[in-house]
Parts: C-alpha cells; sequence; structure tokens
C-alpha cells in the first residue's frame, strides 16, 4: 500500500489521533477516528437512503473526525483526485 500521510488532528494527545491518509494505489481516502457511541452509531445505522440496505455493513464503520480536520480532508481529495487522475 502506497499511504500519503495528510495529516493529525492537531490538537491531538499521546492517546487520540484521528489521522487522514491518501491510498495513492487504490485511489481512496483513509481515515482513523474516534468510535461512535452506541447512540450516535445506532443512528447511522438506522439511516435509510433510497436503493440501499438499512444497516452498517460488516465491512464498514462509522467513524467521527473532527471539524478543525476538514481543511486536512480536502488536502486528501485533491491529492486522490491527482494520483486518480494519473492513472486515468
Amino acid at each position: 500500500m502506497s499511504l500519503l500521510f495528510i495529516g493529525i488532528d492537531p490538537n491531538t494527545g499521546d492517546h487520540e489521533s484521528p489521522t487522514v491518509w491518501v491510498d495513492q494505489e487504490k485511489h481512496e481516502l483513509v481515515f482513523q477516528g474516534w468510535k461512535p457511541g452506541p447512540e450516535l452509531e445506532a443512528e447511522c445505522a438506522a439511516f435509510e437512503v433510497p436503493g440501499h440496505a438499512v444497516g452498517i455493513p460488516e465491512n464498514e464503520a462509522v467513524v467521527r473526525i473532527p471539524a478543525r480536520m476538514v481543511p486536512m480532508i480536502r488536502e486528501a481529495c485533491d491529492a486522490v483526485e491527482r494520483a486518480a487522475a494519473r492513472v486515468h
């Protein structure tokens, strides 16, 4: 895997580290974030989107990322678009 590190939560401590990467080979954004509490996870699982099953598939997860990381997420979006454009 060719991970490009974008950034880590600027308010991170020794035990918390929401992080953003780009997988340059698969052209995907990769996030490490906080696990949701049971109420938030249940709300996400119950959310209905037309054409999709309700629930969270076993191979997916809900994560929380702080708003202060939006600039890093934008940077990651730009990086993944550039990587994908080189392939196409």
